[in-house]
């Protein structure tokens, strides 16, 4: 069995960044073809079924590497990268689970069990947080690959990087992966963004997110990219790039064909006086473990480029405060910048995965105790809600009534940022939405903002 920071390739990895023939190139595993893994032999019937049928709905994608060298066969079907890589049947509500398992059990055509799985789909709030608030618009067009929610940061979504190297059971943009084109962010080109962001002035940061724009070749991501920095936008100081691959494919940074001109970009973004943010996003310890991680990261710094981590906390996976504590502080030791702790998003497969309010501040507050000051540069726990990024500073009492203490980290009006509010305490809440004002207010302050 393997232990959170230790992989049989930790040894080979670290020398000369060489890839395993077993891991020589990237495989992935779909609906289509899991079943040629050798370990799922392990499985039962029934957890073969879930897969199958909550894969009609929701996206499912793995790869040789997570499944060789980051799962716990032996501790499956309570591993947590196993659960975080192959859908589980509570995932789905029993009565969606069972409309999709008599369609299959009765043979029903693809198209039926397309239509069964789309009308699902929508129910599961696929807009979280109200993202299609978020779209700017330039001289009338709307670019519908960005979203402007914050005042200096704007997200581009490019067309080329709207897959990842395996997906996320939690993923809230999970419904870019499952044809859902009506809703789907995403751009070819850069044009627009440049001159939007040029007529902005305010926006200082730009985000390439996806899906993980990783999965691009590298001159698919220069030809994004090249034309930003060409633009020579003196007020845009950062481009962040957000991704899986250190821990899904770090050969992505070692040994893939174009591995070296990716770096040699990175390289060229940092050269030009862009600070460049790599936010990784690791939702265990044990993605930190394998040497090929490592090397990654190191790689990674060597171009000048800064790695922040951030994950939400997870019922079933990091659920307890001593993997968050052991876990930022490997991140710091390997050069790593801790950044958020999130509440999961209210959408697709929440209900599996959420924590009560309550709960996921004790087991932030007991990380945070455990770790030195360096790792405390995270925030949390976070909920990225419609109104913002809203964290939870504790709980309290005032006047005599017992109160969730908030604040603002970022809010769509910018100031609010900073202001703490308070909520009336409820030990079920999950989520912004459960929460009531206190001190018998009607309103929280934001809901009267047109803002």
């Amino acid at each position: 069995m393997q232990t959170f920071f230790e992989s049989p390739l930790s040894s080979v990895l670290s020398k000369d960044y060489l890839t395993p023939k077993s891991l020589a190139h990237y495989k992935s595993f779909t609906l289509r073809n899991f079943r040629e893994i050798p370990q799922i032999r392990r499985l039962s019937a029934e957890q073969i079924e879930a897969i199958e049928v909550v894969g009609r709905v929701l996206p499912f994608k793995t790869n040789n590497y997570v499944v060789n060298e980051l799962i716990d066969w032996a501790n499956v079907p309570n591993d947590p990268i196993f659960i975080l890589n192959f859908p589980q049947k509570d995932m789905l509500k029993p009565d969606q689970y069972e409309m999709i398992a008599n369609l299959m059990k009765h043979n029903a055509g693809v198209d039926e069990i397309d239509q069964a799985a789309m009308k699902i789909r929508w129910e599961l709030n696929p807009h979280p947080a109200g993202q299609g608030r978020n779209i700017p618009t330039y001289e009338g067009i709307k670019l519908k690959g960005s979203q402007h929610k914050y005042r200096e940061t704007i997200l581009f979504f490019p067309s080329h990087g709207q897959t990842c190297h395996a997906y996320c059971t939690f993923c809230f943009r999970w419904p870019q992966f499952v044809g859902m084109n009506d809703i789907k962010f995403a751009m070819r080109e850069t044009s627009l963004l440049i001159n939007y962001i040029k007529n902005h002035p305010e926006i200082t940061d730009l985000i390439f997110t996806g899906g993980d724009p990783l999965v691009m070749s590298t001159k698919l991501l220069a030809a994004y990219i090249n034309p930003i920095l060409k633009a020579n936008i003196r007020h845009l100081k950062t481009i962040r790039i957000g991704s899986k691959a250190l821990s899904y494919w770090p050969y992505r940074f070692l040994s893939d064909d174009d591995s070296e001109s990716l770096l040699d970009l990175f390289n060229n973004i940092t050269r030009s006086g862009k600070h460049l943010s790599i936010m990784a996003h690791f939702n265990h310890p044990r993605e930190l473990g394998p040497g090929a991680a490592k090397d990654a990261i190191k790689r990674i710094r060597e171009t000048g480029a800064e790695i922040r981590t951030q994950s939400p906390l997870l019922r079933r996976i990091n659920d307890h405060p001593e993997v968050w504590a052991r876990m930022w502080q490997t991140q710091v030791e390997l050069g790593c910048i801790p950044y958020y702790m999130f509440i999961v998003r209210d959408t697709g497969t929440h209900q599996y995965f959420e924590i009560p309010l309550e709960t996921a501040w004790n087991i932030f507050r007991s990380a945070y105790q455990n770790v030195s000051g360096l790792a405390r540069t995270v925030r949390g726990p976070s909920m990225s809600a419609r109104p913002g990024k809203i964290q939870v500073l504790g709980i309290s009492e005032i006047q005599g009534e017992k109160v969730f203490v908030l604040r603002f980290l970022q809010g769509r009006n910018p100031d609010w940022v900073g202001k703490p509010f308070f909520a009336r305490y409820d030990k079920n809440a999950n989520w912004l939405s459960d929460l009531k004002p206190a001190f018998n207010e009607k309103r929280f302050f934001y809901e009267t903002d047109p803002s």
